[in-house]
């Protein structure tokens, strides 16, 4: 029997996110096995006061097998690192109880990039593996690589060029910090990326390539093989599907929304589905709700954009029903997308940007289609071509390759517990 403990950024039924998402589906899927005993451990920060508890460290989870609460508290968000003795104690003898095989990282945020370090020492025989979800460990500004000037996309960090985003910190910080990462990462075995251009960025700031394998996001089928049949004649209803945050790029939708609007082209539909707006900078979240609130004030004739609010997997197949195509208008080097696997289950076309994981997944003009990251005159003019060039909608359709399942995610973080060769995903 091999013990795998599983950690991970928050818990998804306690905030929405494709990293936690991913790390509970590995989880639930590893649970169906004979020889594998998952635990699952899961980060909260103190907004969530409910949950802790005087003098506890790690907690239970709803009363549910295996899993766990990290109640994180005295975090340094400057150098990503752990500063309550309390909580390093409580992580040491949690391991010690456990015993685990293997030390699975879906993320360090709110634990600390040190406790893979403290982890080697406590478990020098155990197979540490850290999954990255984003680039926080090459950048400061939250790991979405970009650059705050202008908001223009990042290939590479320098202690010159991060400085010039946080002009406050000199540029020895930021090579201080560098080192900082770089010596506690040297503890894990092997890294894991959902996508290949990761590869790349990590590479060509210092990590072993040798130690990098590719593993990609995989999900159970939520439509469970019955996709809704629309008998719509016109395909526009476009959807919005993710969390209301500045990267997300919602006000990119917005925005072309508007240029249509002013065009003239009206005849179609976006149904906002997400949360966590809280999240956006004020300058966004101004943006965004004014928009919404002066939607909601016209008549119901007028309307274009309707906001349906959170929602959870097991309602995705009511809500993907009302849409024609999902758009994804990420400004940042989105890592994966979970929502174009979701679109692609219910067999709606996606409509992205050309970065990232999506420029990597999706087939310009046979699955889906791109548009020029952060330009809301490109997306505005791809959307009048979804719904007015006739056939599309279904050639796209029929392009659309069924997303990576569970089991085949599962098979390959198998692999790399095993420290075997991974095959490529599907």
């Amino acid at each position: 029997m091999t013990k795998v403990l599983l950690i991970s950024l928050f818990h998804p039924e306690l905030m929405r996110g494709g990293a936690q998402q991913i790390c509970y589906e590995l989880f639930n899927a590893l649970k169906l096995r004979d020889d594998i005993e998952p635990t699952l451990l899961a980060a909260v920060d103190p907004s969530f006061k409910s949950l802790y508890k005087s003098g506890a460290q790690i907690t239970g989870f709803d009363g549910r097998e295996g899993e766990f609460i990290y109640l994180s508290r005295g975090y340094d968000y400057l150098w990503q690192k752990n500063t309550s003795v309390e909580m390093a104690k409580a992580y040491q003898e949690f391991l010690e109880l456990i015993q685990p095989d293997v030390v699975h990282f879906h993320h360090f945020l709110l634990f600390g990039i040190d406790l893979l370090t403290l982890t080697r020492r406590v478990l020098p025989n155990a197979r540490i593996v850290l999954t990255f979800h984003e680039f926080l460990s090459i950048c400061d500004a939250n790991g979405h690589m970009l650059r705050k000037s202008d908001n223009s996309l990042c290939t590479r960090a320098s202690p010159i060029r991060c400085h010039q985003c946080f002009p406050e910190r000199d540029p020895e910080h930021f090579f201080v910090r560098d080192m900082w990462f770089k010596r506690h990462l040297s503890v894990v075995d092997e890294f894991t990326v959902p996508s290949r251009f990761m590869i790349e960025r990590y590479v060509s700031w210092g990590l072993d390539p040798a130690k990098i394998t590719h593993v990609t996001n995989g999900q159970p089928d939520y439509s469970k093989g019955h996709v809704s049949a629309s008998v719509r004649t016109k395909r526009n209803r476009f959807g919005f599907f993710g969390q209301l945050v500045d990267n997300k790029g919602i006000w990119v939708l917005l925005r072309a929304v508007q240029q249509l609007r002013a065009q003239g082209f009206t005849d179609f539909v976006v149904e906002i589905n997400g949360d966590n707006i809280h999240y956006a900078s004020a300058a966004r979240r101004t943006e965004i709700e004014a928009f919404l609130a002066a939607e909601a004030e016209l008549p119901v004739a007028e309307r274009i954009v309707y906001f349906n609010g959170s929602y959870s997997v097991d309602q995705l197949p009511q809500r993907m029903a009302r849409v024609d195509w999902c758009i994804v208008p990420s400004t940042w080097w989105e890592i994966f997308g979970l929502v174009i696997s979701e679109a692609w289950m219910f067999k709606r076309p996606v409509i992205a940007s050309n970065v990232g994981g999506p420029g990597e997944r999706i087939t310009h003009d046979k699955d889906g289609l791109l548009f020029e990251v952060a330009d809301a005159a490109s997306l505005a003019d791809t959307m009048r071509r979804a719904w007015s060039e006739e056939g599309l909608w279904q050639r796209l359709v029929d392009g659309i390759t069924p997303p990576a399942s569970a089991e085949l995610m599962m098979n390959g973080y198998l692999s790399v517990y095993r420290h075997q060769v991974v095959a490529p995903a599907a």
